[in-house]
């Protein structure tokens, strides 16, 4: 049985490790793409870089990393006695007990609230249901005996020296490995654009190496040519949206400090545009399915809200509640937080302002959302505190082409 449990913390490890190794290089290099992203559902990235990745700081998949090379180390401290062999199944069932508990929890996240599936952590849920139902069956006392089990088991820990040594020295690493992993509110040194500090409300400072390199990748970008008022405004952020788009809620909040600031320090020069492309088919002809049920009904009620200076508040309340959105929820939502009573008699007429959106999003080749744009650049995915140095590097950038 010992093999099974091997096998499974092995599977678990592997997985946990890429894991972790994938959300420090989203940490250290914002603009890296993980294998382990595939498209808008199946998405690693989105697991990690969400308020769900972390706990008390500690990346989730380091803490899944230790906790597997924790069952590797008991599986052979447990060697050394027949008596503590016995009662491994017992200890690694307990272990997996808490451990299942935590990963239906994440589970339950990732596939309700983020609405992503994340391939590796997949593994990783396969591994600690795989130890939860093997030491299960080989479990053959009764849980309420693990206290006195324990404790002479832990007598004979501390009497081997070799044992004891192992354990220190496992201690040590974790504790090194947590103190160690970076932190996304981490930065080396802070930098500024026109004498402007980067970061604070909009996030952490960016070292000044990486705005550089940042910089230089944003200056290599291809631009696409976008048929969009400008209103004066110097820079346009294009948001390609779905209401019902959980990485779409996402960005929404994480953004909002962003917008918050250039609105309010901007004087007119940056203008932020939302456009429609939602991901069903009755608004979006580029679709061969439908991902999301009340995109398009969401996509018309805001549009109607925004007549009323009720936008904003119906945008809110839709990403706030995304896991119940149906039409007749958004029909309510729409009457109740914006006034809007005459949507079914105007549906069909708005509607097709929200298909000219989703056509644009089908020529600029639009994927999966949100996609954004600046003056035509098609950004990555990035932390608040890129995407506010993108928008003040592009705003230098026209100032010294003046």
């Amino acid at each position: 049985m010992s093999a099974w449990f091997l096998a499974f913390a092995g599977l678990g490890l592997a997985a946990a490790s890429w894991s972790t190794w994938v959300h420090y290089t989203l940490i250290a290099d914002p603009l890296s793409v993980p294998s382990c992203d595939i498209n808008a559902v199946f998405s690693c990235s989105q697991a990690y870089t969400s308020e769900y990745g972390s706990v008390g700081g500690v990346s989730v998949a380091l803490i899944g990393a230790l906790f597997f090379a924790f069952v590797l180390l008991l599986t052979f401290l447990t060697q050394q006695s027949r008596t503590a062999r016995a009662n491994l199944p017992l200890y690694l069932f307990a272990a997996s007990t808490v451990g299942l508990a935590v990963v239906l929890y994440l589970g339950y996240i990732s596939w309700f609230v983020l609405g992503t599936v994340c391939l590796l952590c997949v593994g990783s849920y396969v591994a600690v249901i795989g130890l939860f139902l093997s030491s299960g069956a080989a479990a053959k006392e009764p849980m309420s005996s693990l206290p006195s089990r324990l404790s002479r088991d832990l007598s004979t820990l501390f009497s081997t020296p070799s044992a004891l040594a192992t354990t220190v020295a496992f201690v040590v690493v974790a504790a090194a490995a947590v103190t160690m992993f970076p932190h996304p509110s981490e930065a080396a040194a802070t930098a500024s654009v026109d004498g402007q500090t980067l970061g604070g409300a909009t996030g952490p400072a960016i070292p000044a190496a990486q705005l550089k390199e940042f910089e230089d990748y944003l200056a290599a970008q291809p631009r696409e040519t976008m048929n969009i008022p400008t209103n004066g405004a110097a820079v346009v952020v294009v948001k390609f949206n779905d209401y019902q788009c959980p990485a779409c809620g996402q960005t929404h909040l994480a953004l909002k400090p962003v917008k918050e600031k250039w609105v309010r320090e901007g004087s007119g020069r940056v203008q932020f545009v939302t456009m429609d492309f939602a991901l069903e088919r009755e608004c979006n002809a580029g679709m061969q399915s439908d991902v999301h049920l009340a995109a398009c009904d969401a996509a018309v009620a805001v549009r109607l809200a925004r007549e009323k200076g009720k936008g904003d508040a119906l945008e809110d309340w839709l990403f706030a509640n995304q896991p119940i959105m149906t039409p007749a929820s958004v029909r309510q939502a729409a009457a109740d937080v914006a006034g809007v009573t005459d949507m079914d008699a105007r549906y069909a007429d708005v509607l097709t302002k929200v298909k000219a959106d989703t056509t644009m999003g089908v020529q600029l080749k639009v994927a999966s959302t949100p996609t954004f744009f600046l003056n035509g650049i098609r950004l990555p995915g990035l932390r608040p505190e890129f995407f506010d140095a993108a928008i003040a590097w592009e705003l230098k950038r026209i100032s010294g082409a003046k």
